[in-house]
């Protein structure tokens, strides 16, 4: 069987088949082997990758990827996070969720900050867990320096340490540095484990810092952003080219019930843009994946924070077509038919481990599928094709553990269902709000909204 656009002729690992499959059948985005099926997007892709640039110059970049629920925004954040990965950037990335906020004064920052850097990754160990890798590899070049220029390894480390005290927290920051060093000199295990414990915003008293370390402060909510900015710098030092942090469902934030949470965290937003667009940081870029009523709702979106708005309202010229991507906001284009039918293409050679003799389904199998989802669902199968894909995948299942069933005897019944998205639920304030006012007809100023 063949089909009529050749997805490509490499073979594909197992491990790399078994991971594709296995997160698109489930729901979730493949950690490894995206660009085995990476369809469409190619302007998007090339503003993100001329910002990873930026940032690898030193620079700082700020950008919103924003669309809707189920059109694949979580794979193009992987996606880029990859293309910064091979060039040299470190990454680090989070979901939001009501436990984790960029601003917040119950240890939610904080609990932010430690998956960031639970999940930093290098080109070296692109699967997260890389902050021992990077203060190894710093200590590593500062000795390599220190034989280089007959200087002692402490005076080199130093040395190197001081740019760092130039930003807000960064004397700490170095000492610590300086304490993993120190344990490696020395042999000592426990030190160099503390200080990476330190550096990943694990402890949560300063008592026990300053007992493990000697400092007086540690990463909480109140330096989320300095230690961010901080990471930036000293991953340079490492020899990297700068630092990538992937924020995803930001609607949490859109979702918080209290307006002045909401704010605040929106004010942490605005901080952390005007010092990209205005290149006060250095090395350091931002990916924020948010849903259009996330960016766009006056009344809970960022569009409620006036400052917010002015700077990432979109270019009006942009309109019938035509595509702005220059500013903050980059909305993902919806996939054409044409690029779900590629897209399939390359699942059913990615299901085939790249054996073109084990293709399941032929080219007129794959037009009988869009056919049928288009019956069912409408456009939607194309323009949030997650549910597609997933069912899709589905049948591959069946017809290659069933090898005497005909693809035709089951196309026809797929189920597929219109995804809805969750983000449009009503919100806690809003259900209590509509409770109260139907608990009692005599009851009738017990809720008043504007």
């Amino acid at each position: 069987m063949t089909i009529e656009t050749a997805p490509g002729t490499e073979r594909i690992r197992p491990r790399d088949r078994d991971a594709i499959v296995n997160s698109l059948r489930a729901g979730v985005v493949p950690r490894i082997g995206q660009q085995h099926i990476q369809v469409g997007r190619a302007g998007e892709l090339a503003a993100l990758l001329t910002d990873i640039e930026r940032v690898a110059d030193n620079g700082s970049a700020a950008r919103f990827v924003i669309g809707e629920y189920g059109s694949g925004k979580t794979f193009f954040l992987q996606l880029v996070r990859s293309v910064a990965l091979q060039k040299k950037l470190v990454t680090v990335h989070a979901d939001l969720s009501p436990d984790r906020r960029l601003h917040a004064t119950g240890g939610q920052a904080r609990s932010l900050y430690s998956e960031l850097m639970r999940n930093m990754a290098t080109r070296a160990k692109p699967d997260g867990g890389a902050m021992g890798s990077v203060v190894e590899r710093f200590v590593t070049s500062a000795l390599s320096d220190a034989r280089a220029t007959d200087r002692s390894p402490e005076a080199v480390i130093r040395s190197g340490l001081n740019q760092l005290t130039e930003l807000t927290g960064g004397y700490d920051f170095a000492d610590v540095v300086a304490k993993y060093w120190q344990g490696h000199d020395t042999g000592n295990e426990q030190l160099k484990s503390d200080a990476v414990r330190w550096l990943r915003g694990e402890f949560t008293t300063r008592t026990d810092a300053r007992a493990a370390l000697g400092v007086r402060t540690i990463v909480d909510d109140a330096n989320f952003y300095d230690q961010l900015k901080l990471l930036a710098r000293f991953v340079r030092l490492a020899g990297f080219d700068g630092l990538l942090v992937g924020l995803d469902e930001m609607v949490n934030l859109y979702k918080l019930a209290n307006s002045q949470a909401r704010n605040s965290n929106y004010e942490q937003i605005l901080r952390i843009l005007n010092d990209a667009l205005q290149g006060s940081a250095a090395g350091i870029g931002f990916l924020f994946g948010g849903t259009p009523d996330f960016l766009t709702d006056s009344r809970r979106g960022l569009y409620s924070y006036t400052a917010l708005q002015s700077r990432l309202s979109e270019n009006t010229f942009a309109t019938s077509g035509r595509a702005d991507l220059t500013g903050p906001v980059i909305r993902l284009a919806s996939l054409t038919p044409e690029d779900l039918y590629v897209l399939l293409s390359k699942l059913v050679h990615v299901h085939a481990s790249g054996n073109s003799a084990a293709y399941l389904l032929p080219a007129e199998g794959l037009h009988a599928f869009m056919n049928h989802c288009s019956s069912k669902i409408g456009d939607a199968y194309f323009r949030t094709p997650r549910n597609t894909i997933r069912s899709f995948l589905d049948l591959l299942a069946i017809l290659e553990q069933n090898p005497d069933l005909q693809w035709t005897q089951v196309i026809g019944s797929v189920p597929l269902a219109l995804e809805s998205n969750p983000d449009l639920d009503p919100l806690p304030d809003e259900t209590a709000a509509d409770q109260s006012a139907s608990s009692g007809a005599d009851d009738e100023l017990s809720t008043f909204r504007l």
